[in-house]
């Protein structure tokens, strides 16, 4: 059985725009820092949704590929170890970085975590889309 992909897609390239609409108006000679703002909590956001989506496709690529006993009681760290070792992802580190930003998005709204987590957002992006295309590439 084949994983459905369309979710896991259209997070990434809702993230995407959002990055865009960003850059876009930070090059605009006149900045709206209110509207800034605001776009800025919907990357933030998109990150958090983005990353939930991106852990859960590979705990189901297990669960698939594997078996549910396997990923049963996984921690999140153990689950990433794992996806490195069959190549879903490529920086562990990394991964588990995006997991702590995300779980700082749950707890506390601080401008300077929320300014960490906005300028990671487009590294992310990249390591989901690259997760995205391993996902493709080994659906079968």
């Amino acid at each position: 059985m084949k994983l459905d992909l369309y979710s896991i897609k259209k997070a990434a390239n809702s993230m995407e725009r959002s990055l865009q609409v960003v850059s876009s108006e930070l090059k605009a000679e006149e900045i709206d820092e209110d509207l800034l703002e605001v776009v800025k909590a919907g990357v933030i956001q998109n990150f958090a949704f983005t990353y939930e989506l991106c852990w859960k496709y590979i705990r189901r690529w297990f669960d698939l590929n594997i078996s549910r006993d396997f990923t049963s009681g996984l921690t999140r760290k153990q689950l990433f170890r794992h996806a490195i070792e069959n190549k879903l992802i490529s920086d562990f580190e990394q991964w588990v970085r995006y997991h702590e930003l995300r779980n700082l998005t749950s707890h506390t709204y601080d401008q300077a975590i929320a300014e960490e987590i906005f300028s990671t957002a487009g590294q992310f992006l990249c390591d989901a889309q690259k997760l995205i295309a391993a996902l493709e590439e080994r659906n079968d």
